[in-house]
């Protein structure tokens, strides 16, 4: 993709963008690791009150086998917030899919309609074993298919039924507790095969971690293809995570993101040699091989995608970066807004700080620039006059030119 200056938007562009966070439960960090797994209350309370102060949307709240739990975390973060609406993380193994509805619909009445699920199929066999699942990768993406259909029409019947299916049995169940409104939105994501198919065919929203502009286009795509070749009216909104590194101008975050990345490579060594399973090997799942992968193509891609975040962590978990002025940030989430993306996922490493500076800095400036556009139906100046490595490239094209020449 190069920089445009032309004032259409393009006909893929979203209209509107919703902002996701992560909650976290205490100060320790990627860049300050500190020996705790505690919930620090105080902290997670001014954390949550940030998230709501700095206009985002939605906060997901995560989930391991070792993690806490994500349900009791959404209904905290319900109770302490008025707008934010909290993504609980769900793997199929860990709760019966009519429970699992029922406790959802309870987050959804208790905060008045804001619940939202994530379904995780799981992408690594020996974190699915240490809760004792041992299905394999295709067998539980299978699972997630049925589950996600129980979930609604646990949510939708009006009568009691009976299921007989591949990985669930049960007779006279329902009606079940209801929703705050009609459903919940259920989203999914990866990069496999299978997290295309059902996701693509049966979820409302598909999540993808942030890939070169080129790459995740055509991801996109095939979602919206597969969408429709099951007769989809409607398409899953499109979410994209990214790890942001901003500062006052492009030299001063640059040099913040080649320092921080120092520290973050030394705190995920650390973890590999205290871990009693070695996990530095090739990533099981797709999503993390492709991270990867583009790292070792290059480290910068577009406007401000930096990929040796990824590299200095075997691709564990979102890890892609954002590099640049709030400006520059802003003009590449745009850039995928451009794309489809309507659900922007944004994290960073020095946690509660970087969550008040996106808020401050960088989220108003992409919805001036779709304010904007709604008003005169044209681009504004974000993009245009704020390239990032889309000038360096430019230079170093017109050097090649020169040399060619």
């Amino acid at each position: 993709m190069t920089i445009t200056t032309d004032d259409a938007i393009p006909a893929t562009a979203s209209d509107t963008v919703e902002f996701i966070s992560l909650t976290h439960l205490n100060s320790s960090t990627e860049l300050n690791p500190v020996p705790t797994r505690e919930i620090d209350l105080p902290f997670f309370r001014k954390y949550v009150r940030a998230l709501e102060d700095g206009g985002y949307d939605y906060t997901l709240l995560p989930y391991g086998s070792a993690t806490a739990d994500s349900f009791v975390l959404a209904a905290a973060v319900g109770q302490l917030s008025d707008r934010i609406r909290p993504i609980v993380a769900l793997r199929p193994n860990t709760t019966h899919p009519l429970v699992a509805a029922q406790k959802l619909a309870t987050l959804d009445q208790l905060t008045e309609g804001r619940a939202v699920v994530h379904i995780i199929s799981g992408g690594s066999d020996a974190e699915q074993a240490r809760h004792g699942d041992y299905l394999t990768k295709e067998q539980r993406y299978a699972r997630s298919s049925e589950y996600i259909d129980l979930l609604r029409q646990a949510w939708r019947a009006t009568e009691p039924f009976d299921h007989d299916g591949e990985f669930y049995r049960f007779e006279d169940f329902g009606p079940g507790f209801p929703t705050y409104g009609p459903t919940i939105p259920i989203s999914i994501g990866g990069s496999s095969d299978q997290s295309f198919d059902v996701g693509g065919a049966k979820a409302d929203i598909f999540s993808f971690w942030g890939e070169p502009l080129a790459d995740i286009r055509s991801q996109i795509e095939r979602v919206h293809g597969i969408a429709a070749a099951a007769g989809r009216t409607t398409r899953p909104r499109i979410w994209v995570t990214f790890r942001p590194i901003i500062d006052r101008t492009e030299d001063l975050a640059w040099e913040k993101a080649h320092r921080y990345v120092d520290q973050i490579a030394a705190t995920f060594e650390k973890s590999v040699r205290s871990s009693k399973k070695r996990f530095g090997g090739e990533p099981q799942n797709v999503g993390s091989q492709r991270a990867l992968e583009f790292a070792r193509r290059g480290e910068i891609y577009d406007r401000a995608l930096w990929t040796r975040t990824a590299a200095a962590t075997n691709a564990a978990g979102a890890s892609t970066a954002l590099v640049g002025t709030p400006e520059t940030v802003a003009a590449a989430i745009v850039d995928y807004i451009d794309l489809g993306a309507d659900l922007v996922s944004i994290r960073g490493y020095d946690t509660l700080n970087d969550a008040i500076d996106y808020g401050r800095y960088v989220l108003p400036l992409v919805r001036q620039e779709l304010a904007h556009r709604a008003a005169t139906g044209t681009r504004g100046r974000l993009q245009a006059d704020n390239p990032g490595a889309f000038a360096s490239q430019a230079v170093a094209s017109g050097v090649a030119a020169g040399v060619r020449s």
